[in-house]
């Protein structure tokens, strides 16, 4: 047996023995997307090849922590009903030996090619990070083939996480980056084969206007047109909190621009943070056949408490968004549920208006949509999102689940706030706000036994309530003891 089949043998035994504890547990999501075992971060290869949807992501079986990272893999037809597929990458050579990092994927000459980063390191624990490729025919099995660039001058190896897409007839490349001068950065690359890559330049960095010392490192970087306009989609590290904006221990946002291609140059607008909750990291984009900008990401935060969520003595760690479609409107990105979320739908338990206050008690896996002129809105006595007219102010708060102390997130809203829709799971919510004009992405770990919604009005409000399927996910396969 080889390397590469081994760390799969290994990884299925692991989930074998834990998949039981981990499914059972009340706080394992009914319709997210979560791993069999372990600890799921990065969304990756987030793409629709042949009419099928697969989202791979960042994964250790072994343990709820980081270290040498595989590729997990779900697929869908329809973005409701997903099948977890065998594993897709292992730490198996010596280019990725100590992790297959996060990267993107494409469909080019019938084949479905993954690009990643290959981290490794030394045993005096120095990095070298490769940007690697492996191949796919049928979707499933893929074959790696090995280092397609190698780290360019300038940089340290914190080199990482390939996006690659198509521009006319060539191919591009953007990768997150910190200089040598330890400043975030994206750097660009240019491929008329995808074999040979030529580094063509920095596209923006921390001193970049217009920002300022923004960052040590940008990771994630995803570069796309939306709505006529150029965007880069990164996620920096190292930006001090600000009244409130940049709360949470890293970002993750855009920045609006134009880029040139023929003279490797991106001006942009400042950067706006995509989503106001205590947990989103590292998204990824794709274009589907309807052509729909389809957005997933990381329902997690690095280094920011991570390992103190109760789902660890469980065995898994972590879980991703669901899939949102962008659209760039008066010059802000907004987030919308997708249409097929409603296929989600099994029951509808609240139907209510004519009322300033509402008090109703909903199931863990439920869709709630609240329409009015909203004051407050408390779920399972654990979260609380108030609305303040006079300073135009949308605040959540919950209790943290490191100390219990209330924390908070906010955002302005100028236009007022008319429209909530939720999307509750088990230990999660993700808040659309006034139709995708913000959204509030958070892990909720509530009492089990607690299921009241409150809402307040400045005037009646319009209440409508789904609950939703359990039975999104298929994972009974080579990670499974039913197998």
């Amino acid at each position: 047996m080889n390397r590469n089949e081994e760390l799969k043998q290994q990884a299925y035994s692991a989930v074998k023995k834990q998949s039981s504890t981990v499914r059972l547990d009340p706080y394992f999501p009914a319709y997210h997307l979560a791993p069999p075992a372990g600890l799921l971060n990065d969304p990756n290869g987030w793409i629709q090849w042949k009419g099928i949807y697969h989202l791979f992501f960042q994964w250790m079986p072994f343990d709820t922590a980081h270290g040498a990272k595989f590729w997990g893999h779900f697929s869908s037809e329809n973005l409701t009903d997903w099948t977890l597929e065998p594993i897709a990458l292992t730490p198996s050579d010596w280019f990725d030996k100590n992790g297959c990092y996060s990267g993107s994927a494409i469909g080019s000459d019938d084949k479905l090619t993954l690009f990643y980063t290959g981290n490794v390191k030394n045993e005096q624990n120095q990095r070298e990070s490769y940007q690697c490729v492996a191949e796919s025919t049928d979707g499933r099995t893929f074959e790696k083939k090995g280092v397609k660039v190698e780290l360019p001058e300038g940089f340290t190896a914190h080199f990482r996480d390939p996006k690659v897409w198509q521009h006319k007839d060539n191919w591009y490349m953007v990768i997150g980056a910190q200089t040598k001068e330890e400043t975030g950065s994206v750097a660009f690359l240019e491929s008329n084969d995808l074999e040979k890559w030529t580094y063509r330049g920095i596209l923006s960095h921390a001193n970049q206007e217009p920002f300022h010392d923004f960052g040590y490192m940008w990771e994630c970087p995803d570069l796309f047109e939306l709505g006529g306009k150029d965007i880069l989609l990164f996620s920096p590290q190292g930006i001090a909190s600000d009244g409130i904006q940049y709360n949470n221990e890293y970002q993750s946002g855009y920045a609006i621009g134009k880029l040139n291609y023929d003279s490797a140059q991106f001006t942009h607008e400042d950067f706006v943070e995509l989503d106001r909750g205590f947990e989103f990291y590292a998204p990824q984009t794709t274009l589907d056949d309807k052509g729909r900008r389809i957005l997933v990401g990381w329902m997690g935060v690095p280094d920011q408490n991570e390992f103190k969520q109760p789902t660890v003595k469980e065995g898994w760690l972590h879980q991703m968004t669901l899939p949102r479609e962008l659209k760039l409107i008066d010059g802000t990105i907004f987030q919308i549920p997708l249409e097929e979320m409603k296929e989600l739908r099994t029951t509808q338990t609240i139907k209510e208006s004519g009322k300033q206050q509402h008090t109703a008690s909903i199931s863990r896996a439920s869709e709630v949509q609240v329409d009015g002129k909203i004051q407050k809105l408390t779920l399972f006595d654990n979260m609380t999102l108030q609305f303040n007219e006079q300073s135009k102010l949308l605040t959540l708060e919950r209790p943290s689940y490191a100390d219990g102390q209330t924390e908070r997130r906010s955002c302005l809203l100028p236009n007022g706030l008319y429209s909530l829709q939720l999307f509750i799971d088990h230990s999660s919510v993700e808040i659309f706000v006034n139709q995708g004009e913000a959204v509030f992405t958070s892990r909720m770990f509530a009492d089990e036994g607690v299921s009241t919604l409150f809402a307040e009005g400045y005037e009646e409000l319009q209440i409508t309530a789904w609950t939703l399927r359990n039975d999104a996910v298929n994972m009974k396969n080579e990670y499974s003891a039913e197998g």
